[in-house]
């Protein structure tokens, strides 16, 4: 598949502090809403390539602020920017753009 832009979620009730994920293929991709402002990365922690949100663990005990925590082995990513911050990670996590698009969060990625 190529590269294009893909409808997530509606913007309308995606308030701040919210996250949502959507398997696209073979890829994960985690959203989130940080004040106002829309972040996406794959949820695949670069330590060992296990999923962070979507394994079933509550946001609450993954997300703190703009960071992101793997709860396998504790490895802290900036959700902004995908920068591994605390070992056992030491690569950053993929991000993707985002916009809006006709009342929809956009994310453009190639599964």
């Amino acid at each position: 598949m190529s590269a294009r832009w893909i409808d997530i979620i509606p913007e309308a009730g995606f308030e701040p502090g919210d996250s949502h994920f959507i398997d696209i293929e073979d890829l994960t991709i985690a959203l989130f809403n940080l004040d106002g402002e829309y972040f996406a990365v794959e949820d695949a922690c670069s330590h060992d390539g296990s999923r962070m949100l979507s394994c079933g663990v509550e946001a609450k005990f993954t997300v703190h602020g703009d960071r992101l925590m793997c709860p396998r082995h504790g490895a802290r990513f900036c959700i902004k920017t995908g920068a591994a911050l605390t070992r056992p990670a030491r690569d950053p996590i993929p991000t993707y753009p985002t916009r809006i698009e006709h009342g929809q969060i956009q994310v453009y990625c190639e599964p």
